[in-house]
């Protein structure tokens, strides 16, 4: 392809290196003389590791140039890559004025070129600014429409300083944000050459999984330096804690624990953190990771509480009352929690559980359900159609696999909140779908 990559910083280098590298052709866009100059060279205007070989090996075949002339490289290629800086505000704002100029050129370019062309967003942008800034910019420049005239997509990039030459040929993932398919394609077929799965999405997803990555890359160091400041405290080595940590991939390095959804809680997780920051405390330690945890948690329960009071004065029936489906465990249950709220503000509640329901007559939990919450379980229902036909809003408290049927029996008149997407489309019958984070 021939390609124009607006913006010869740290990634526009990289990726220009690298698709000249796959044969393709292309142009850097750069206001900059000094990176004009070091790139037409052959030389590498940033340091990373490869780079500059890389470089002057893509110059000297001639498929690889840097100009300042934005309207020629467009008329001369056929997709073109934003690649250029969104620097933080002194407020944290991200600054969009690179990006806004960059699309006002591409956008007065386009006026005068003919045939379909692709604009690809590689800067990283917060969710929305794709469809609110850079299409309506490109639009009014260039007096044609996006998805029909040209097409947009937005292609995060994954690549680390240091290791950014290998991270491009080997990507974990290739996010294709699009607004069209066409546009959606010409991606693919760039980067058809290279490893992993490729997952096409709409656009404000590709914005959101940069920040998701980065903002949980940020997290994991400061859980482990926060790990480690215990251990030190403790005189226990913190690398040989966490190499062990590490070595759970069923648990802690996967997929678990990261799917969106209702509060935490049980016998373990509230209880450990809780004595973690207090043994914190003795040594004089402050954890304000670990601290915020449970702030978040309890958070999360108000969010939904606020949800719900929605509805006060018709009928909530909750499907689901211990901590997690396939358990009668009630103890730190938020759903619990969530429920005792709900009463004291005066809605009308009822609960169907069936583990429960057989941990009233037995079990390591009877003595619990009868000593701690007997008001909670005098509004337990007999069964799951006595809770759907006696319930005016149906709530999905835990993943409990019966409760995915049941929902195919909601009413017109009942809506579903669901805490835990136990279906992933709506129920086609209900008034109305509610997820809590999604």
């Amino acid at each position: 392809m021939k390609i124009s990559i607006f913006g010869l910083g740290y990634v526009g280098c990289v990726s220009g290196a690298c698709l000249a590298e796959l044969g393709h052709e292309v142009v850097g866009v750069e206001p900059n003389p000094v990176k004009i100059n070091l790139i037409n060279d052959a030389k590498g205007p940033i340091v990373e590791t490869g780079l500059p070989e890389l470089i002057a090996k893509a110059v000297r075949s001639g498929r690889f140039r840097a100009t300042d002339d934005w309207q020629q490289a467009i008329e001369s290629t056929e997709l073109a890559i934003v690649c250029v800086g969104t620097p933080s505000g002194s407020n944290g704002s991200l600054d969009l004025r690179f990006v806004r100029r960059v699309c006002e050129q591409i956008g007065q370019a386009l006026t005068h070129r003919s045939g379909y062309f692709t604009v690809v967003i590689r800067s990283t942008v917060l969710p929305g600014t794709v469809r609110k800034t850079v299409i309506p910019i490109l639009e009014h420049n260039s007096g044609k429409r996006a998805g029909a005239d040209f097409g947009v997509c937005m292609n995060p990039e994954f690549l680390r300083e240091g290791t950014s030459i290998q991270d491009f040929y080997n990507p974990p993932k290739t996010v294709i944000g699009e607004l069209d398919a066409r546009a959606g394609e010409a991606l693919v077929a760039l980067y058809k050459p290279l490893p992993g799965p490729v997952v096409r999405v709409p656009i404000e997803v590709a914005e959101m999984v940069k920040y998701a990555d980065n903002t949980f890359h940020a997290l994991k160091v400061a859980f482990a330096n926060e790990i480690g400041n215990v251990c030190k405290e403790l005189s226990i080595d913190s690398h040989q804690v966490m190499g062990i940590f590490c070595l759970d991939t069923k648990l802690n390095l996967s997929p678990y624990y990261l799917k969106p959804g209702f509060a935490f809680g049980g016998s373990c997780l509230p209880k450990d953190l809780r004595a973690l920051a207090y043994e914190a405390k003795k040594h004089d330690l402050e954890l304000p990771l670990l601290a915020s945890v449970l702030v978040s948690n309890r958070l999360q329960v108000e969010r939904v509480v606020k949800k719900l009071m929605e509805f006060k004065g018709r009928r909530l029936g909750f499907l689901g009352m211990s901590f997690k489906g396939g358990t009668d465990d009630l103890r730190e249950s938020p759903i619990v929690e969530l429920i005792e709220s709900l009463i004291g503000k005066g809605c009308e509640v009822r609960i169907y559980d069936r583990h429960v329901s057989l941990a009233r007559l037995t079990g390591a939990n009877k003595e619990y359900i009868e000593k701690e919450i007997p008001h909670i379980s005098r509004l337990m229902a007999a069964s799951a159609e006595e809770l759907m036909a006696a319930s005016d809003i149906i709530v999905v408290g835990n993943r409990d696999d019966s409760f995915r049927d049941l929902l195919g029996s909601v009413t017109s008149a009942q809506t579903v909140v669901d805490l835990v997407r136990i279906v992933d489309t709506p129920p086609a019958r209900a008034e109305a779908y509610y997820g809590i984070s999604w």
